[in-house]
Protein backbone atom coordinates (compact mmCIF):
# COMPACT_ATOMS: atom_id res chain seq x y z
CA UNK A 1 0.00 0.00 0.00
CA UNK A 2 1.17 3.80 -1.00
CA UNK A 3 2.67 5.50 2.13
CA UNK A 4 3.25 8.42 0.48
CA UNK A 5 0.32 11.60 0.08
CA UNK A 6 -1.65 11.30 -3.48
CA UNK A 7 -5.12 12.42 -4.86
CA UNK A 8 -6.77 10.12 -7.45
CA UNK A 9 -9.44 11.83 -9.15
CA UNK A 10 -11.35 8.73 -11.29
CA UNK A 11 -15.13 8.61 -12.38
CA UNK A 12 -15.96 4.90 -12.14
CA UNK A 13 -17.52 4.19 -15.86
CA UNK A 14 -14.04 5.06 -17.38
CA UNK A 15 -11.98 2.96 -15.45
CA UNK A 16 -13.79 -0.34 -14.72
CA UNK A 17 -12.82 -2.54 -17.62
CA UNK A 18 -13.69 -5.37 -15.51
CA UNK A 19 -17.31 -5.59 -15.33
CA UNK A 20 -18.18 -7.87 -12.36
CA UNK A 21 -20.33 -10.31 -14.53
CA UNK A 22 -17.39 -10.95 -17.32
CA UNK A 23 -16.22 -13.99 -19.30
CA UNK A 24 -13.08 -16.02 -18.78
CA UNK A 25 -11.61 -13.59 -21.42
CA UNK A 26 -11.56 -10.77 -19.27
CA UNK A 27 -9.80 -12.45 -16.51
CA UNK A 28 -6.47 -11.92 -18.04
CA UNK A 29 -4.04 -10.31 -15.07
CA UNK A 30 -4.09 -7.32 -17.61
CA UNK A 31 -7.27 -6.56 -16.70
CA UNK A 32 -8.75 -4.70 -13.84
CA UNK A 33 -11.24 -3.27 -12.03
CA UNK A 34 -12.04 -0.74 -9.12
CA UNK A 35 -14.31 -0.31 -6.72
CA UNK A 36 -15.42 1.08 -3.61
CA UNK A 37 -15.58 -2.39 -1.05
CA UNK A 38 -16.18 -3.23 2.59
CA UNK A 39 -13.56 -5.28 4.28
CA UNK A 40 -14.54 -8.05 5.72
CA UNK A 41 -12.14 -9.70 8.65
CA UNK A 42 -12.15 -13.40 8.75
CA UNK A 43 -9.52 -13.71 11.09
CA UNK A 44 -6.49 -12.15 12.32
CA UNK A 45 -4.26 -12.34 9.35
CA UNK A 46 -7.06 -12.75 6.09
CA UNK A 47 -10.07 -10.76 4.93
CA UNK A 48 -12.87 -10.58 2.52
CA UNK A 49 -14.26 -8.08 0.55
CA UNK A 50 -17.62 -6.93 0.37
CA UNK A 51 -19.04 -4.89 -2.68
CA UNK A 52 -21.53 -3.00 -2.77
CA UNK A 53 -23.87 -4.44 -5.35
CA UNK A 54 -23.67 -7.43 -2.76
CA UNK A 55 -20.96 -9.47 -4.33
CA UNK A 56 -18.48 -11.26 -2.43
CA UNK A 57 -14.80 -11.47 -3.19
CA UNK A 58 -11.77 -13.51 -1.63
CA UNK A 59 -8.52 -12.08 -2.24
CA UNK A 60 -6.47 -15.08 -3.25
CA UNK A 61 -3.60 -13.22 -4.42
CA UNK A 62 -2.22 -9.67 -3.47
CA UNK A 63 0.33 -7.41 -4.81
CA UNK A 64 -0.05 -5.61 -1.07
CA UNK A 65 0.69 -5.73 2.26
CA UNK A 66 -2.51 -5.25 3.94
CA UNK A 67 -2.01 -5.31 7.97
CA UNK A 68 -3.83 -4.43 10.80
CA UNK A 69 -7.03 -5.66 9.45
CA UNK A 70 -10.36 -3.76 9.99
CA UNK A 71 -13.85 -3.61 9.10
CA UNK A 72 -13.33 -0.42 6.92
CA UNK A 73 -13.87 0.85 3.76
CA UNK A 74 -11.45 0.76 0.66
CA UNK A 75 -10.69 1.49 -2.69
CA UNK A 76 -10.08 -1.26 -4.64
CA UNK A 77 -7.80 -2.16 -7.68
CA UNK A 78 -9.03 -6.08 -8.27
CA UNK A 79 -8.35 -8.55 -11.37
CA UNK A 80 -10.82 -11.80 -11.37
CA UNK A 81 -9.26 -15.27 -11.31
CA UNK A 82 -12.37 -17.01 -10.95
CA UNK A 83 -16.30 -17.86 -11.11
CA UNK A 84 -18.27 -18.26 -7.86
CA UNK A 85 -16.13 -21.03 -5.65
CA UNK A 86 -16.05 -21.56 -1.64
CA UNK A 87 -19.29 -19.26 -1.60
CA UNK A 88 -17.55 -16.24 -2.94
CA UNK A 89 -19.01 -14.90 -6.16
CA UNK A 90 -15.51 -14.42 -7.29
CA UNK A 91 -11.64 -15.23 -6.41
CA UNK A 92 -9.61 -11.91 -7.18
CA UNK A 93 -6.20 -10.50 -6.96
CA UNK A 94 -5.76 -7.36 -5.35
CA UNK A 95 -3.76 -5.16 -7.34
CA UNK A 96 -4.06 -2.06 -5.03
CA UNK A 97 -6.23 -0.94 -2.24
CA UNK A 98 -6.37 2.30 -0.24
CA UNK A 99 -7.71 2.97 2.73
CA UNK A 100 -11.12 5.20 2.88
CA UNK A 101 -11.69 7.56 6.09
CA UNK A 102 -14.76 4.91 7.94
CA UNK A 103 -16.78 6.43 10.74
CA UNK A 104 -19.31 6.39 13.18
CA UNK A 105 -22.44 8.73 13.09
CA UNK A 106 -22.31 10.79 16.41
CA UNK A 107 -24.61 12.99 18.27
CA UNK A 108 -24.89 16.48 18.54
CA UNK A 109 -25.18 18.03 21.93
CA UNK A 110 -24.62 21.26 23.70
CA UNK A 111 -21.36 19.78 25.26
CA UNK A 112 -19.69 18.89 21.82
CA UNK A 113 -21.23 21.47 19.43
CA UNK A 114 -18.13 23.76 19.63
CA UNK A 115 -15.73 20.96 19.11
CA UNK A 116 -17.37 19.22 15.94
CA UNK A 117 -18.11 23.12 14.20
CA UNK A 118 -19.84 24.24 11.61
CA UNK A 119 -17.70 25.52 8.90
CA UNK A 120 -18.83 25.50 5.26
CA UNK A 121 -17.62 22.46 3.07
CA UNK A 122 -18.81 21.72 -0.48
CA UNK A 123 -20.23 18.27 -0.99
CA UNK A 124 -19.81 16.90 -4.57
CA UNK A 125 -22.00 14.00 -4.44
CA UNK A 126 -23.80 12.17 -1.38
CA UNK A 127 -25.08 8.74 -2.10
CA UNK A 128 -26.30 5.33 -0.51
CA UNK A 129 -23.34 2.43 -0.97
CA UNK A 130 -23.95 -0.64 1.13
CA UNK A 131 -24.48 0.08 4.93
CA UNK A 132 -22.59 3.51 4.65
CA UNK A 133 -23.50 6.70 3.70
CA UNK A 134 -20.75 8.25 0.78
CA UNK A 135 -19.80 11.74 0.67
CA UNK A 136 -17.39 13.06 -1.89
CA UNK A 137 -16.60 16.81 -0.71
CA UNK A 138 -13.88 19.73 -1.37
CA UNK A 139 -12.70 21.93 1.72
CA UNK A 140 -9.88 24.77 1.99
CA UNK A 141 -7.39 23.54 3.53
CA UNK A 142 -4.40 26.39 5.11
CA UNK A 143 -2.05 23.39 6.94
CA UNK A 144 -1.97 24.56 10.40
CA UNK A 145 -3.68 21.02 11.38
CA UNK A 146 -6.38 18.31 10.06
CA UNK A 147 -9.74 19.17 9.64
CA UNK A 148 -12.70 17.13 11.35
CA UNK A 149 -15.68 15.60 9.35
CA UNK A 150 -18.10 13.90 11.19
CA UNK A 151 -21.80 13.18 10.12
CA UNK A 152 -23.93 14.14 13.13
CA UNK A 153 -27.40 14.08 14.25
CA UNK A 154 -28.46 16.75 15.80
CA UNK A 155 -30.19 16.97 19.40
CA UNK A 156 -29.93 20.73 19.61
CA UNK A 157 -32.18 21.37 16.43
CA UNK A 158 -35.88 21.17 17.25
CA UNK A 159 -36.47 20.41 13.97
CA UNK A 160 -38.26 17.09 12.98
CA UNK A 161 -39.77 15.53 9.83
CA UNK A 162 -42.11 12.74 10.73
CA UNK A 163 -40.42 9.20 8.92
CA UNK A 164 -37.41 11.13 8.37
CA UNK A 165 -33.91 10.86 9.99
CA UNK A 166 -32.47 14.05 9.61
CA UNK A 167 -28.28 14.17 9.61
CA UNK A 168 -25.91 16.98 9.23
CA UNK A 169 -22.32 16.90 7.64
CA UNK A 170 -20.17 18.77 9.80
CA UNK A 171 -16.75 20.60 9.07
CA UNK A 172 -14.32 21.94 11.83
CA UNK A 173 -11.36 24.03 10.50
CA UNK A 174 -9.71 25.32 13.72
CA UNK A 175 -9.79 28.65 12.05
CA UNK A 176 -7.69 27.39 8.72
CA UNK A 177 -6.55 29.67 6.26
CA UNK A 178 -8.34 29.14 3.00
CA UNK A 179 -5.07 28.52 0.88
CA UNK A 180 -5.48 25.61 -1.07
CA UNK A 181 -8.81 23.69 -2.09
CA UNK A 182 -8.99 19.73 -1.64
CA UNK A 183 -10.73 16.51 -2.13
CA UNK A 184 -11.97 14.11 0.23
CA UNK A 185 -13.54 11.19 0.58
CA UNK A 186 -15.73 9.89 3.79
CA UNK A 187 -17.18 6.90 4.78
CA UNK A 188 -20.03 6.40 7.51
CA UNK A 189 -20.97 3.57 8.89
CA UNK A 190 -25.53 3.36 8.89
CA UNK A 191 -25.87 0.19 10.27
CA UNK A 192 -27.20 1.96 13.77
CA UNK A 193 -29.76 3.22 12.34
CA UNK A 194 -32.17 0.15 10.73
CA UNK A 195 -35.03 -0.14 12.56
CA UNK A 196 -36.83 -3.70 13.29
CA UNK A 197 -40.14 -3.22 11.67
CA UNK A 198 -38.67 -1.82 8.15
CA UNK A 199 -36.30 -2.68 5.41
CA UNK A 200 -35.19 1.08 5.28
CA UNK A 201 -35.23 4.43 6.36
CA UNK A 202 -35.09 8.13 4.46
CA UNK A 203 -32.45 10.43 5.45
CA UNK A 204 -32.68 13.52 4.85
CA UNK A 205 -28.74 15.09 5.08
CA UNK A 206 -28.25 18.72 5.52
CA UNK A 207 -24.35 20.29 4.50
CA UNK A 208 -23.62 24.02 5.21
CA UNK A 209 -21.91 25.33 1.59
CA UNK A 210 -20.19 27.98 0.20
CA UNK A 211 -22.63 30.38 -2.03
CA UNK A 212 -21.33 33.67 -3.56
CA UNK A 213 -25.25 34.15 -3.62
CA UNK A 214 -25.89 34.78 -0.16
CA UNK A 215 -24.80 38.04 2.57
CA UNK A 216 -22.64 35.69 4.64
CA UNK A 217 -21.84 33.75 1.75
CA UNK A 218 -23.02 30.18 2.53
CA UNK A 219 -26.09 28.23 1.93
CA UNK A 220 -27.64 24.73 3.27
CA UNK A 221 -28.32 21.84 0.92
CA UNK A 222 -30.53 19.48 1.39
CA UNK A 223 -29.47 15.69 0.41
CA UNK A 224 -32.20 13.31 0.43
CA UNK A 225 -31.38 9.50 0.11
CA UNK A 226 -32.72 6.18 0.98
CA UNK A 227 -31.11 3.39 2.91
CA UNK A 228 -32.25 -0.07 2.17
CA UNK A 229 -30.65 -2.68 4.18
CA UNK A 230 -32.04 -5.78 3.52
CA UNK A 231 -30.96 -6.13 -0.18
CA UNK A 232 -28.14 -4.72 -2.07
CA UNK A 233 -27.50 -1.94 -4.15
CA UNK A 234 -27.85 -3.21 -7.55
CA UNK A 235 -26.09 -0.80 -9.33
CA UNK A 236 -22.96 -0.57 -11.42
CA UNK A 237 -20.27 2.43 -11.67
CA UNK A 238 -22.16 5.17 -13.80
CA UNK A 239 -20.39 8.74 -15.08
CA UNK A 240 -23.36 10.16 -11.77
CA UNK A 241 -21.06 8.79 -9.39
CA UNK A 242 -17.27 10.11 -9.50
CA UNK A 243 -14.80 9.68 -6.62
CA UNK A 244 -12.51 11.94 -5.40
CA UNK A 245 -10.17 10.27 -2.73
CA UNK A 246 -7.34 11.71 -0.64
CA UNK A 247 -5.67 9.71 1.89
CA UNK A 248 -3.87 11.67 3.53
CA UNK A 249 -3.33 13.28 7.25
CA UNK A 250 -5.34 16.72 5.78
CA UNK A 251 -8.89 15.65 7.68
CA UNK A 252 -10.27 12.99 10.10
Amino acid sequence: MHKKLFIISIVLSTILLVNISCDDNSRSLGNFGIDIATVIPESENSYSLLLDNGKKLWPAATAVDYTNINKERVLLNYTILSSERDGFDHYVKVNDLWRILTKNIIELDYQNEDSIGNDPIKANAVWVGGDYLNVSFHFNYGGERPHLINLVGNKTSTEVKNGIIELELRHNSFNSQAERLYEGFICFDLKPLRQNHADSVKLSVKVKQWSEQTDNNTKETIYDVVYRYNRFNNVEATTEMPIPVITSNEYY
